[in-house]
């Protein structure tokens, strides 16, 4: 009989007395890796001066701000597409053949990436960061996340929330750490751009490598000591299980898509516009000389809003396993509408302070919708092939990675061809978002339990298990 390698699952499964408080830190290490995409934007100007080394005058042969956006969409694209396709190897191999392969692509992209800076050739680096890269990130998202599910029964909100708060955090390291590099890097490499891919591939691989070795799966049948399901309080909450398959033969599934996909389209909004409608709002005009917002003030409140991003990632999944997550995604949705239609009549009136926390708690329900909807695929769909659902459903995200952006910048661009300006050129992408968030409210309200016959049978379920 051969004997397993270190990869396969079976070399994963904790024996008696394991502490799942251990498992956590694994799937962080991934997801504050993988984490940095949303960091990617630090690397837009360098990228698009190499030839003149001049961010201010960029040649002719330059790189245009359009060709660099494009790495970003497909990296998100095959984040979405990956996760879809191989979730149920996932579920099959175990994490840590996923993580593994995810640091590989993840690492390796950057690499890649890195002599398609060197060449100046961006069909290298739409095909190493974006295409490698982003497969990476889509194995390693659903990797940990399956995962945490399956050891935390009694408490999963807080267990996806842990996960994905590291993915929204990842950029808090990803930007600094590659302004750094790129300091450091300077006078060996045009901008410093191609080394500094090189180093961050290297260290993500290694970072990575944490949650490769210590990923633990628990054993068959285990549970939490004294955890009893509670389903009678929750009709939505099921003890069966639904594969994979299965699952996108239900209304339930595609509901749910719709749910997440109009949660993320209105977040880029927000995302997509928070610095220049903060700046032409708020300017000297507006609030009187002197008391505009600057540049540095639009970048801290960026910044502010990643960081109620990854706070509500935390929070509000943790949230919905008091709450439900039914009722949580209903707060999503009805609060949003509201404070979504009030941003452009804040940013009118200079009101600077209630437009800030306005956006924080936009941003913060943005981030935990990412957060709660591994749980609410646990609760239509049971544990067995959590992973690969979630996976097929993050396609949502992968649709919403395209048309947010290009929705956003088409209605924009219309409101300032017709000459208007600061709030006034931004009304109608906020009040189209909001009519986004109704679409979504509309999708969670008809979500109801699934029907028992996509549930597995007893005899077929132990023999997947098998």
């Amino acid at each position: 009989m051969a004997t397993d390698s270190f990869l396969d699952r079976r070399r994963t499964i904790a024996g008696p007395g394991y502490n799942r408080w251990l498992v956590p830190p694994a799937a962080l290490a991934i997801h504050l890796a993988i984490g940095q995409a949303y960091a990617f934007s630090v690397f837009k100007k360098p990228m698009g001066a190499l030839i003149s080394g001049n961010v201010d005058k960029p040649d002719a042969l330059d790189w245009t701000p359009g060709q660099l956006a494009v790495v970003f969409s497909i990296a998100i694209v095959l984040l979405g597409l990956s996760a879809a396709v191989f979730g149920k190897w996932l579920e099959r191999v175990g994490p840590r053949k996923a993580m593994l392969a995810s640091a590989l692509c993840f690492g390796g992209g950057f690499l890649i990436a890195s002599l398609g800076v060197e060449q100046h050739n961006i069909w290298l680096v739409y095909f190493g960061y974006g295409f490698v890269g982003g497969c990476g990130l889509g194995i390693g998202y659903i990797s940990p996340v399956s995962t945490l599910i399956k050891w935390f029964p009694d408490r999963p909100g807080v267990a996806t929330g842990m996960a994905i708060m590291g993915f929204g955090g990842g950029a808090m390291i990803g930007s600094p750490l590659a302004v750094a590099l790129m300091a450091q890097f300077k006078d060996v490499a045009p901008m410093g751009v191609a080394p500094t891919f090189i180093a961050m591939g290297i260290i993500y691989l290694i970072f990575m490598m944490f949650g490769v070795f210590t990923i633990r799966v628990p054993a068959e049948g285990w549970k939490p000591e004294g955890f009893v399901p509670n389903t009678q309080s929750n009709a939505l909450i099921t003890t069966a299980n639904v594969d994979a398959d299965n699952a996108i033969k239900t209304p339930q599934f595609w509901l749910l898509w719709v749910v997440l996909c109009m949660n993320v389209t209105a977040g880029i909004g927000v995302l997509e516009s928070a610095s220049p409608l903060i700046q032409e709002s708020f300017s000297d005009t507006a609030m009187g000389v002197g008391r505009g917002v600057t540049a540095a003030a639009a970048a801290g409140f960026v910044g502010l809003l990643s960081l109620f991003n990854l706070l509500g990632r935390f929070f509000w999944s943790s949230a919905s396993d008091k709450l439900g997550r039914k009722p949580t995604y209903m707060i999503y949705f009805g609060l949003g509408i509201v404070l979504y239609a009030l941003v452009p009549t804040l940013a009118a009136n200079a009101s600077l302070t209630l437009f800030v926390v306005v956006c924080c708690v936009i941003m913060s329900m943005y981030g935990g919708g990412f957060a709660t909807i591994p749980a609410y695929l646990r609760d239509m769909f049971g544990t067995m092939q959590v992973g690969a659902i979630h996976g097929r459903l993050l396609t949502a995200w992968s649709t919403a990675g395209v048309l947010g952006p290009l929705l956003v910048n088409y209605l924009r661009d219309m409101q300032k061809a017709k000459n208007l300006t600061g709030a006034a050129a931004y009304e109608t992408v906020f009040y189209t978002m909001a009519g986004v968030l109704v679409v979504g409210f509309m999708a969670n309200l008809l979500v109801t339990a699934v029907s028992a016959r996509y549930h597995v049978k007893e005899a077929a379920l132990a023999k997947v298990i098998a």
